[in-house]
């Protein structure tokens, strides 16, 4: 069925993990072997530099959009030689939410790279840019306020995956709709992801972005 077909075309995009390719351009650089572990931008960042991390990023967030705005609505030649229907039309309005929650999973549990990604905060937000761009002020402005108030990336990231399926409840109401589904499920996901930087920040050994913590500045 081209609804399934589509969803797995997602999975393996979002399986593309930026910093692993860039890596592999960069001479074969792990980020996984340095840092945190972990192969998103952030990590990225604080090991390999800015110019890195930019590109990390690009490539996270347009696979995020590819699957949400451009992949749904692709036409697969030959899928009629081969008798698969296209989608039903109820199944065609889930596609852009489900493809989109596929990228992310394909970024966190990549099939190209032993299933050991990123944590899918920057393919949410190109998969946000593609389904529902106003979704991404509530999440910007909750990333950014969480960062400046408490300089911890992770907490930042994980509370804002939480304010667009509220800023959708209280805009929409309590209608399920996919764009819904999709973000409660993503901010489920972005919890797992950063379950290590919960447990270091109850131990106290998180790292904080003091640039942007307001009450860091001009500490050491």
């Amino acid at each position: 069925m081209e609804f399934f077909l589509k969803i797995l075309l997602a999975y393996l995009l979002g399986s593309i993990v930026g910093s692993l390719v860039v890596g592999k351009l960069r001479g074969g650089v792990d980020i996984r072997k340095a840092g945190s572990g972990n192969a998103g931008a952030t990590n990225a960042l604080r090991t390999q530099g800015a110019g890195f991390a930019t590109w990390v990023i690009v490539i996270d967030v347009a696979k995020g959009w590819l699957a949400a705005a451009v992949l749904p609505g692709l036409a697969l030649p030959g899928l009629e030689l081969i008798g698969i229907a296209e989608a039903s039309d109820d199944l065609w309005l889930l596609q852009p939410a489900a493809c989109a929650f596929a990228a992310v999973l394909g970024h966190v549990f990549p099939v190209w790279h032993g299933f050991r990604g990123g944590k899918g905060v920057a393919t949410l937000v190109g998969a946000y840019a593609g389904l529902m761009p106003i979704l991404l002020l509530p999440l910007f402005a909750t990333w950014l306020a969480m960062v400046m108030v408490s300089g911890f990336v992770g907490l930042a990231s994980i509370i804002a995956a939480f304010a667009t399926p509220v800023y959708l409840l209280m805009r929409f109401g309590p209608v399920l709709t996919s764009e819904l589904a999709f973000s409660l499920a993503c901010a489920v996901l972005v919890v797992y992801t950063h379950r290590g930087n919960v447990r270091r920040m109850r131990d106290g050994t998180e790292p904080r972005a003091r640039r942007l913590w307001l009450f860091g500045r001009g500490r050491t």
